[in-house]
Protein backbone atom coordinates (compact mmCIF):
# COMPACT_ATOMS: atom_id res chain seq x y z
CA UNK A 1 0.00 0.00 0.00
CA UNK A 2 1.06 3.60 -0.63
CA UNK A 3 -0.10 6.85 0.90
CA UNK A 4 -1.78 7.75 -2.41
CA UNK A 5 -4.43 5.02 -2.09
CA UNK A 6 -7.95 6.25 -1.20
CA UNK A 7 -8.38 3.70 1.60
CA UNK A 8 -5.27 4.97 3.38
CA UNK A 9 -6.30 8.60 2.91
CA UNK A 10 -9.76 7.86 4.36
CA UNK A 11 -8.27 6.08 7.37
CA UNK A 12 -5.87 8.96 7.97
CA UNK A 13 -8.68 11.52 7.93
CA UNK A 14 -10.49 9.52 10.60
CA UNK A 15 -7.49 9.63 12.94
CA UNK A 16 -6.23 13.21 12.69
CA UNK A 17 -7.60 16.69 13.23
CA UNK A 18 -5.32 18.30 10.67
CA UNK A 19 -5.78 18.81 6.94
CA UNK A 20 -5.13 15.86 4.61
CA UNK A 21 -4.48 16.83 0.98
CA UNK A 22 -4.47 14.35 -1.89
CA UNK A 23 -2.27 14.74 -4.99
CA UNK A 24 -0.75 17.85 -3.47
CA UNK A 25 2.32 19.18 -5.34
CA UNK A 26 5.16 18.97 -2.80
CA UNK A 27 6.97 21.73 -4.70
CA UNK A 28 4.77 24.07 -2.64
CA UNK A 29 6.58 22.92 0.49
CA UNK A 30 10.13 23.06 -0.88
CA UNK A 31 12.42 26.09 -1.04
CA UNK A 32 13.60 24.66 -4.37
CA UNK A 33 10.01 24.76 -5.69
CA UNK A 34 10.61 21.28 -7.14
CA UNK A 35 8.59 18.11 -6.56
CA UNK A 36 5.53 16.21 -7.79
CA UNK A 37 2.26 15.11 -6.12
CA UNK A 38 1.82 13.30 -2.81
CA UNK A 39 -0.62 12.79 0.04
CA UNK A 40 0.26 15.57 2.48
CA UNK A 41 -0.79 15.91 6.12
CA UNK A 42 -0.78 19.36 7.71
CA UNK A 43 -1.00 18.49 11.44
CA UNK A 44 -3.12 20.69 13.64
CA UNK A 45 -1.68 19.37 16.91
CA UNK A 46 1.33 17.26 17.91
CA UNK A 47 -0.89 14.20 18.46
CA UNK A 48 -1.69 14.23 14.74
CA UNK A 49 1.93 13.38 13.98
CA UNK A 50 1.99 10.35 16.28
CA UNK A 51 -1.41 9.16 14.98
CA UNK A 52 -0.30 9.45 11.36
CA UNK A 53 2.97 7.61 11.96
CA UNK A 54 1.13 4.85 13.86
CA UNK A 55 -1.31 4.39 11.00
CA UNK A 56 1.49 4.31 8.44
CA UNK A 57 3.32 1.74 10.56
CA UNK A 58 0.20 -0.46 10.77
CA UNK A 59 -0.51 -0.18 7.04
CA UNK A 60 3.08 -0.65 5.91
CA UNK A 61 3.15 2.81 4.34
CA UNK A 62 6.37 4.82 4.33
CA UNK A 63 6.36 8.41 5.57
CA UNK A 64 8.48 11.51 5.25
CA UNK A 65 8.52 14.72 7.28
CA UNK A 66 9.50 18.19 6.20
CA UNK A 67 9.32 21.70 7.59
CA UNK A 68 10.01 24.66 5.33
CA UNK A 69 11.59 22.30 2.80
CA UNK A 70 15.14 23.65 2.76
CA UNK A 71 18.17 21.38 2.33
CA UNK A 72 16.16 18.77 0.41
CA UNK A 73 15.52 17.89 -3.22
CA UNK A 74 12.14 16.20 -3.74
CA UNK A 75 11.42 13.85 -6.69
CA UNK A 76 9.83 15.09 -9.90
CA UNK A 77 7.24 12.28 -9.89
CA UNK A 78 6.20 12.96 -6.29
CA UNK A 79 6.11 10.57 -3.36
CA UNK A 80 4.30 7.33 -2.60
CA UNK A 81 5.18 8.02 1.03
CA UNK A 82 2.94 10.05 3.32
CA UNK A 83 4.35 13.56 3.62
CA UNK A 84 3.93 15.11 7.09
CA UNK A 85 4.47 18.85 6.90
CA UNK A 86 5.55 20.23 10.31
CA UNK A 87 4.46 23.86 10.63
CA UNK A 88 1.63 25.76 12.25
CA UNK A 89 0.17 23.93 15.23
CA UNK A 90 3.66 22.83 16.27
CA UNK A 91 5.22 26.28 16.48
CA UNK A 92 4.93 27.35 20.13
CA UNK A 93 7.76 29.11 21.94
CA UNK A 94 7.87 29.45 25.74
CA UNK A 95 10.53 30.68 28.16
CA UNK A 96 11.36 29.47 31.68
CA UNK A 97 14.26 31.60 32.94
CA UNK A 98 17.19 30.74 30.65
CA UNK A 99 15.55 27.71 29.01
CA UNK A 100 13.24 27.91 26.04
CA UNK A 101 10.89 25.23 24.71
CA UNK A 102 10.29 25.63 20.99
CA UNK A 103 7.97 23.72 18.66
CA UNK A 104 9.51 21.97 15.67
CA UNK A 105 7.34 23.91 13.22
CA UNK A 106 8.58 27.36 14.20
CA UNK A 107 10.87 28.87 11.53
CA UNK A 108 14.42 29.00 12.87
CA UNK A 109 14.91 32.68 11.91
CA UNK A 110 11.80 33.56 13.95
CA UNK A 111 13.13 31.61 16.95
CA UNK A 112 16.42 33.46 16.53
CA UNK A 113 14.76 36.88 16.53
CA UNK A 114 12.36 36.22 19.41
CA UNK A 115 15.04 34.88 21.74
CA UNK A 116 17.46 37.66 20.79
CA UNK A 117 14.82 40.34 21.36
CA UNK A 118 14.37 38.93 24.88
CA UNK A 119 18.11 39.27 25.51
CA UNK A 120 19.23 35.67 25.02
CA UNK A 121 22.07 34.48 22.79
CA UNK A 122 22.65 31.06 21.29
CA UNK A 123 19.98 30.84 18.61
CA UNK A 124 20.62 34.32 17.21
CA UNK A 125 23.12 32.85 14.74
CA UNK A 126 20.25 31.21 12.83
CA UNK A 127 18.59 34.50 11.86
CA UNK A 128 19.38 34.05 8.17
CA UNK A 129 19.16 30.25 7.95
CA UNK A 130 16.11 28.87 6.09
CA UNK A 131 14.21 26.04 7.72
CA UNK A 132 12.31 25.14 10.86
CA UNK A 133 13.52 24.42 14.37
CA UNK A 134 12.70 20.72 13.90
CA UNK A 135 14.66 20.47 10.67
CA UNK A 136 17.58 22.32 12.23
CA UNK A 137 17.68 19.95 15.19
CA UNK A 138 17.28 16.85 13.00
CA UNK A 139 20.14 17.86 10.72
CA UNK A 140 22.15 19.62 13.44
CA UNK A 141 22.22 22.72 11.27
CA UNK A 142 24.95 25.22 11.96
CA UNK A 143 26.48 28.51 10.89
CA UNK A 144 28.81 31.23 12.17
CA UNK A 145 30.80 28.64 14.11
CA UNK A 146 27.89 27.15 16.08
CA UNK A 147 25.18 24.51 15.72
CA UNK A 148 22.05 23.23 17.47
CA UNK A 149 23.88 20.60 19.53
CA UNK A 150 25.57 23.35 21.55
CA UNK A 151 22.35 24.63 23.12
CA UNK A 152 19.99 21.63 23.27
CA UNK A 153 18.88 20.28 26.65
CA UNK A 154 16.30 17.76 25.44
CA UNK A 155 14.21 16.86 22.41
CA UNK A 156 10.69 15.38 22.17
CA UNK A 157 10.41 12.89 19.32
CA UNK A 158 8.02 10.35 17.79
CA UNK A 159 9.58 7.05 16.72
CA UNK A 160 8.72 5.04 13.61
CA UNK A 161 6.00 3.11 15.46
CA UNK A 162 4.25 6.34 16.52
CA UNK A 163 5.43 6.40 20.15
CA UNK A 164 6.69 9.65 21.65
CA UNK A 165 9.58 10.08 24.07
CA UNK A 166 11.87 12.75 25.49
CA UNK A 167 15.61 12.42 24.83
CA UNK A 168 18.22 14.24 26.87
CA UNK A 169 21.22 15.86 25.22
CA UNK A 170 23.50 12.95 26.16
CA UNK A 171 21.07 10.50 24.52
CA UNK A 172 21.52 12.13 21.11
CA UNK A 173 24.71 11.29 19.14
CA UNK A 174 25.20 14.66 17.50
CA UNK A 175 28.00 15.08 14.95
CA UNK A 176 28.79 17.49 12.13
CA UNK A 177 25.47 18.15 10.33
CA UNK A 178 23.87 15.04 11.84
CA UNK A 179 21.83 14.35 14.95
CA UNK A 180 21.54 10.57 14.87
CA UNK A 181 17.73 10.89 15.19
CA UNK A 182 17.11 8.54 12.27
CA UNK A 183 13.51 7.38 11.76
CA UNK A 184 12.20 9.83 14.33
CA UNK A 185 10.14 13.01 14.04
CA UNK A 186 11.21 16.00 16.13
CA UNK A 187 8.17 17.58 17.81
CA UNK A 188 9.86 20.18 20.02
CA UNK A 189 13.14 20.98 21.71
CA UNK A 190 14.23 22.68 24.91
CA UNK A 191 17.39 24.78 24.71
CA UNK A 192 19.45 26.60 27.33
CA UNK A 193 20.56 30.04 26.22
CA UNK A 194 22.83 32.66 27.75
CA UNK A 195 21.79 36.19 28.61
CA UNK A 196 23.40 38.97 26.64
CA UNK A 197 22.91 42.71 26.37
CA UNK A 198 20.04 43.37 23.99
CA UNK A 199 21.79 46.07 22.00
CA UNK A 200 24.76 43.79 21.33
CA UNK A 201 22.46 41.00 20.18
CA UNK A 202 20.51 43.41 18.00
CA UNK A 203 23.72 44.52 16.30
CA UNK A 204 24.92 40.93 15.84
CA UNK A 205 21.56 39.79 14.41
CA UNK A 206 21.49 42.72 11.96
CA UNK A 207 25.05 42.06 10.80
CA UNK A 208 24.45 38.33 10.32
CA UNK A 209 21.20 38.89 8.46
CA UNK A 210 22.75 41.50 6.17
CA UNK A 211 25.75 39.26 5.51
CA UNK A 212 23.46 36.36 4.63
CA UNK A 213 21.31 38.48 2.33
CA UNK A 214 24.34 40.01 0.65
CA UNK A 215 26.26 36.79 0.04
CA UNK A 216 23.54 34.27 -0.84
CA UNK A 217 20.89 34.14 -3.59
CA UNK A 218 17.78 33.74 -1.42
CA UNK A 219 15.82 35.84 -3.91
CA UNK A 220 15.76 32.68 -6.07
CA UNK A 221 14.49 29.19 -5.22
CA UNK A 222 17.35 27.16 -3.75
CA UNK A 223 17.99 24.66 -0.97
CA UNK A 224 20.78 26.44 0.90
CA UNK A 225 24.29 24.96 0.75
CA UNK A 226 24.48 22.08 -1.73
CA UNK A 227 27.76 20.56 -0.48
CA UNK A 228 29.37 20.09 2.90
CA UNK A 229 32.74 21.73 3.38
CA UNK A 230 35.44 19.08 2.89
CA UNK A 231 36.37 17.17 6.06
CA UNK A 232 34.02 19.25 8.18
CA UNK A 233 34.48 22.69 9.67
CA UNK A 234 37.97 22.08 11.08
CA UNK A 235 39.63 21.33 7.74
CA UNK A 236 42.42 23.84 7.07
CA UNK A 237 44.80 24.63 4.24
CA UNK A 238 47.63 27.11 4.12
CA UNK A 239 46.54 28.52 0.78
CA UNK A 240 44.12 27.96 -2.07
CA UNK A 241 40.38 27.21 -1.96
CA UNK A 242 39.13 25.44 1.18
CA UNK A 243 35.34 25.57 1.34
CA UNK A 244 32.99 23.85 -1.08
CA UNK A 245 31.96 27.18 -2.54
CA UNK A 246 35.57 28.29 -3.02
CA UNK A 247 36.46 25.00 -4.72
CA UNK A 248 33.50 25.21 -7.13
CA UNK A 249 34.28 28.85 -7.92
CA UNK A 250 37.98 28.09 -8.44
CA UNK A 251 36.92 25.35 -10.87
CA UNK A 252 35.27 28.07 -12.98
CA UNK A 253 31.73 26.82 -12.50
CA UNK A 254 29.90 29.93 -11.29
CA UNK A 255 26.94 30.44 -13.60
CA UNK A 256 27.15 26.96 -15.14
CA UNK A 257 23.65 25.79 -16.07
CA UNK A 258 21.91 22.50 -16.80
CA UNK A 259 18.24 22.84 -17.78
CA UNK A 260 16.63 25.22 -15.31
CA UNK A 261 19.27 24.68 -12.61
CA UNK A 262 22.24 27.01 -12.27
CA UNK A 263 25.30 27.33 -10.02
CA UNK A 264 24.66 30.77 -8.59
CA UNK A 265 26.89 33.61 -9.83
CA UNK A 266 26.60 35.04 -6.29
CA UNK A 267 27.71 32.01 -4.25
CA UNK A 268 29.04 28.84 -5.90
CA UNK A 269 27.71 26.47 -3.21
CA UNK A 270 24.13 27.55 -3.99
CA UNK A 271 22.43 25.94 -6.98
CA UNK A 272 19.32 27.91 -7.93
CA UNK A 273 16.11 27.14 -9.79
CA UNK A 274 16.04 29.76 -12.54
CA UNK A 275 12.53 28.66 -13.53
CA UNK A 276 11.21 25.24 -14.41
CA UNK A 277 14.17 23.29 -13.01
CA UNK A 278 13.60 19.60 -12.34
CA UNK A 279 15.16 17.40 -9.70
CA UNK A 280 17.07 15.65 -12.48
CA UNK A 281 18.53 19.00 -13.60
CA UNK A 282 19.82 19.63 -10.09
CA UNK A 283 21.20 16.09 -9.72
CA UNK A 284 23.09 16.41 -13.01
CA UNK A 285 24.50 19.77 -11.90
CA UNK A 286 25.62 18.23 -8.58
CA UNK A 287 27.34 15.36 -10.41
CA UNK A 288 29.04 17.76 -12.82
CA UNK A 289 30.39 19.95 -10.00
CA UNK A 290 31.68 16.86 -8.16
CA UNK A 291 33.44 15.60 -11.30
CA UNK A 292 35.11 18.91 -12.17
CA UNK A 293 36.26 19.63 -8.60
CA UNK A 294 37.62 16.08 -8.27
CA UNK A 295 39.55 16.45 -11.52
CA UNK A 296 40.95 19.87 -10.61
CA UNK A 297 41.68 19.45 -6.90
CA UNK A 298 41.45 15.73 -6.10
CA UNK A 299 38.62 16.37 -3.62
CA UNK A 300 35.27 14.56 -3.68
CA UNK A 301 32.54 16.95 -2.55
CA UNK A 302 29.84 15.36 -0.39
CA UNK A 303 26.30 16.72 -0.81
CA UNK A 304 24.71 18.44 2.16
CA UNK A 305 21.37 18.63 0.35
CA UNK A 306 19.33 15.47 0.92
CA UNK A 307 18.14 13.75 -2.25
CA UNK A 308 14.73 12.21 -1.53
CA UNK A 309 13.28 9.12 -3.22
CA UNK A 310 9.63 8.24 -3.86
CA UNK A 311 9.33 6.36 -0.56
CA UNK A 312 10.79 9.22 1.42
CA UNK A 313 14.20 7.56 1.58
CA UNK A 314 17.45 9.50 1.54
CA UNK A 315 19.21 8.51 -1.67
CA UNK A 316 22.60 9.95 -0.79
CA UNK A 317 22.88 9.30 2.96
CA UNK A 318 21.26 7.56 5.87
CA UNK A 319 18.48 9.22 7.78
Amino acid sequence: MTAREPSFVAALRERVRGDVREAEPVARYSTYRIGGPATVLLPKIADDVAAAVRLAHEAGVSWFTLGLGSNILLPDLGLDALVIRIGKGLDRIERDQDTWTIGAGLPAPLAARRTAEAGFAGLHIFVGVPGTVGGGVYMNAGCHGGDWSEVIERVTVVDEAGHDSVLGRTDIPFSYRRSGLERRVVLETTVRLRQEESHRLEEAVSEMFEWRQRGTPFNQPCCGSVFKNPAGPSWKREDGPRTAGQLIEAAGLKGFTIGGAQISPIHANYFVNTGGATAEDVKKLIAHAQQVVAERFGIRLEPEVKLIGSNGEYLNSER
